[in-house]
């Protein structure tokens, strides 16, 4: 089995920014609610508070607030499915793993468009914001990777950031991905 990283891996940018700033363009009211987004991210970067409670005061501030969170997501995907990289689409497999720090619901869209996949992500509810357990990122992706898969293998690892070293370790051979341009992968 191979397994890939999302975001800036296979797909060209990060697929939850360039959600939330899809809903917030055509969803304009949202902005009224930039304003706990914001304290959260000056409490983030300050070290206050954790990357999974920041994310999520990002989704609750967000997506409670759509009236149809499904539509708006077919309607992403129908415009953004062409920032999955090339390279990805040459090499994709049926058994092929997505392991992501984006919202399950996110990245399982958009691989039912693409063919079958196995995704492993952050659980968040669509329609509430909220987590269910952490975000799914570093030693979090080994740990979800375990309890998901028990006894599998991951053959070919692919990622763009060296904050997925902990799932590199574990597979037979990794790869950096930057931009278009795949790399052995630094072990330290």
């Amino acid at each position: 089995m191979n397994a890939f990283d999302f975001d800036k891996t296979i797909y060209d940018g990060d697929s939850t920014a360039d959600f939330i700033l899809f809903l917030v363009s055509k969803h304009p009211q949202l902005l009224k609610r930039s304003g706990k987004v914001l304290a959260s991210f000056l409490r983030y970067t300050s070290k206050n508070i954790e990357k999974t409670e920041f994310k999520e005061s990002i989704y609750t501030s967000i997506f409670p607030y759509l009236d149809d969170i499904d539509r708006d997501l077919k309607e992403f995907w129908d415009k953004s499915i062409t920032k999955i990289k090339r390279f990805y689409l040459d090499m994709s497999m049926p058994d092929d793993l997505i392991i992501s720090a984006s919202p399950d619901f996110l990245v399982s869209e958009c691989m039912v468009r693409l063919g079958p996949a196995y995704v492993i992500a952050s659980k968040v509810n669509k329609h509430t914001g909220l987590y269910d357990g952490l975000n799914c990122w570093g030693p979090e992706k080994v740990r979800r990777f375990n309890e998901e898969m028990p006894g599998v293998q991951i053959g070919k690892f692919y990622s763009d950031s060296i904050s997925d070293a902990p799932l590199a370790l574990i597979a037979i051979e990794s790869y950096l991905v930057n931009g278009n341009k795949i790399s052995q992968f630094p072990h330290p």
